[in-house]
């Protein structure tokens, strides 16, 4: 499957490649059972047709953007550094395997907001302070969470952290020891807040110059209430992906 062109879930609103970003520890390290079990994250990120975004960092989210490589999906590395050999040299990151590499030049933290903020759905495995603090952003920012129970670090902790922050903010989580499981249930929970927002996803989509005929789907192929229609590239001055360049 791999360098296959598979069909797409796309996002009701932009049109663009519905995104996971994977959070979690840089560490090298970790044990092997965690390894695959972060590499069959990613490969479920794939095999339900969606792009998978990493910090383009060493250890557990690079496993992930391995698993979704080796299953022929579209991955993107987003970098602390401002070129390639910054990237490498200083932050001694891994470059090989990545569809795009998108260079911030706005170091490990600054990374961190571009990430969130590119992502649809955040997933977090294992971590450290990196990932508390992307956490952090993602409950901010009311994005829908998925945590690998298991994983150890941060993810572990999460769930008394949650019940501690007592602030509402649109953010919802959800926990599964169980990778491939754990990416359904997400898709899930996005197919069913995009169902309830659906009046002002519909207004958006025409602002955005989309034909009213046109579906707001999450992609092709979808088992999620019969959601089985792409929806097509919106305009170039969209804010969206077209595949291979982010506008």
């Amino acid at each position: 499957m791999t360098g296959s062109n598979p069909a797409r879930r796309y996002h009701p609103v932009t049109g663009a490649h519905l995104r996971f970003g994977v959070m979690g520890s840089a560490a090298n390290g970790a044990a092997e059972a965690l390894k695959q079990t972060c590499r069959e994250l990613g490969r479920a990120v794939a095999n339900e047709q969606c792009c998978l975004i990493t910090g383009a960092c060493p250890g557990l989210p690079h496993e992930a953007a391995m698993g979704a490589k080796a299953a022929g999906g579209h991955v993107i590395g987003i970098s602390p550094a401002s070129s390639l050999q910054e990237h490498i040299e200083v932050f001694h990151s891994p470059h090989v395997g990545y569809d795009d590499m998108i260079y911030t030049g706005l170091g490990l933290m600054g990374r961190e907001l571009v990430n969130i903020h590119s992502s649809d759905i955040v997933l977090i495995v294992g971590g450290r302070c990196g990932t508390l603090g992307e956490f952090a952003i993602a409950y901010q920012e009311g994005k829908l969470i998925g945590v690998l129970e298991g994983s150890g670090g941060i993810a572990a902790a999460l769930p008394q952290m949650a019940r501690a922050i007592r602030k509402e903010t649109g953010a919802e989580i959800l926990y599964d020891r169980d990778a491939v499981s754990l990416v359904r249930r997400l898709l899930q929970r996005f197919h069913e807040t995009s169902q309830a927002a659906g009046g002002q996803w519909a207004g958006a989509r025409a602002q955005s110059g989309l034909n009213s005929g046109e579906r707001g789907a999450l992609g092709a192929g979808s088992e999620l209430g019969g959601l089985d229609q792409q929806v097509p590239a919106i305009s170039a001055q969209s804010l969206a992906w077209d595949g291979q360049q982010i506008v």
